[in-house]
C-alpha cells in the first residue's frame, strides 16, 4: 500500500492519508499518483492543522489483458483533503485555512492543464455557515459576519443530548447589535491572505457531492447535506463535506446514520464507533464519459 501523509503535531495525533493500491500482477491499480503537495498551516501562522493535495491519473489498462494502452486524453484530477481548526472563536483562521487550501487546489489544477478538482474534509463549519457559503459561491464579505460565528458553531454545552441541531447557529449577524463586528488587521490578514479588501474569494466553481444525489429526510437537510456527521458533548451536526468541480458528477454517495439511530449512541466515539465522525464517501464520474 502506497500512502501520502502528513502528521499534525499536537498532543492528540491526527493523520490525513490518501491511500493508493500499488499495482502488481494481482492488483489492478485504478489511479497513478502524478503529483503531491501538503500544507502545514503553522508555516503561515495559522495553527497546526494540515491539508494535502494529489494529482491522480486514471489507469486505463485492462487487468485481464497483457496490452497497455494509454489514451491520448488521459483522465486526471486533483484530489485534496483538509482538517480545519475547531475553535469557533477563530473564524479568521478557519476562513484563512479554507482560502489557502482552495487557492492551492486551483493552482495545482492549472499547472496540470485545468483538470477537475475533488476535495473533502472536516471543515468544522455547518451547512448554515458563511464558510460553507464561501465555498459554494466563491465570495465572502468579512464585514457582514462576526468572525466568532462565521463557522456556524457554538461552544455552548448541551444540557441534554437530543438532535435538534440547535448548537449550529447562523454565521450572519447584525452589525448594529450590542457586540461590535470588528476585524483587526491581523484577522483580515489571515482571512484574505493580505489582499487590500475585506472580501475573500476563490476561483474554483464547486458543487457539493451530497447535494447532487437525492436523499431522504431521515439523513439529509434541505440543502441535501447529511443531517449529522459528528456527535459529541458540544455539538451535533454536519461539518464534513465532499466538493467537486463541474467536470465531475456524483453518481452515488454513502448515506450517514439516521439521526434517531445516531442519538441512541449517546455520543461518539462509542464502543461500536471508534471515531467522533461518521464516514462520508461518494463515487464520481467524468461528465464527458
Amino acid at each position: 500500500m502506497q500512502a501520502s501523509y502528513v502528521f499534525r503535531r499536537l498532543t492528540a495525533l491526527m493523520i490525513l492519508i490518501v491511500f493508493l493500491k500499488r499495482g502488481d500482477f494481482k492488483v489492478f491499480t485504478r489511479f497513478e499518483l502524478l503529483d503531491y503537495q501538503h500544507i502545514e498551516f503553522d508555516r503561515f501562522d495559522m495553527r497546526n492543522n494540515v491539508a494535502q493535495l494529489c494529482v491522480l491519473e486514471m489507469n486505463h489498462e485492462d487487468p485481464k489483458s497483457k496490452l497497455s494502452v494509454r489514451p491520448s486524453d488521459p483522465r486526471r484530477l486533483v484530489v485534496g483533503n483538509i482538517h480545519v481548526l475547531f475553535n469557533p472563536k477563530r473564524g479568521d483562521i478557519k476562513l484563512g485555512q479554507v482560502r489557502l487550501f482552495l487557492e492551492k487546489a486551483y493552482q495545482l489544477s492549472q499547472e496540470w492543464g485545468n483538470i477537475p478538482v475533488a476535495i473533502a474534509g472536516d471543515l468544522n463549519s455547518t451547512p448554515q455557515s458563511a464558510i460553507y457559503d464561501f465555498i459554494a459561491s466563491a465570495d465572502l464579505d468579512t464585514q457582514l459576519h462576526d468572525r466568532r460565528q462565521i463557522s456556524g458553531q457554538s461552544e455552548v454545552k448541551p444540557k441534554k443530548r437530543s438532535f435538534r441541531n440547535r448548537y449550529a447557529v447562523s454565521a450572519a449577524v447584525s452589525t448594529s447589535g450590542s457586540v461590535p463586528n470588528v476585524w483587526s488587521q491581523e484577522e483580515l490578514q489571515f482571512a484574505t491572505g493580505g489582499q487590500a479588501s475585506t472580501h475573500v474569494q476563490h476561483q474554483l466553481k464547486l458543487h457539493s457531492a451530497y447535494s447532487g444525489v437525492p436523499g431522504t429526510h431521515r439523513t439529509r437537510d434541505q440543502r441535501g447535506e447529511p443531517l449529522a456527521t459528528t456527535y459529541h458533548s458540544r455539538f451535533l451536526g454536519t461539518v464534513d463535506y465532499i466538493w467537486h468541480t463541474k467536470e465531475l458528477v456524483p453518481v452515488r454517495v454513502l448515506e450517514t446514520l439516521p439521526t434517531d439511530v445516531l442519538t441512541r449512541t449517546c455520543g461518539l466515539p462509542s464502543e461500536k464507533w471508534g471515531s467522533d465522525h461518521l464516514a462520508i464517501a461518494c463515487e464520481l464520474g467524468f461528465v464527458n464519459d
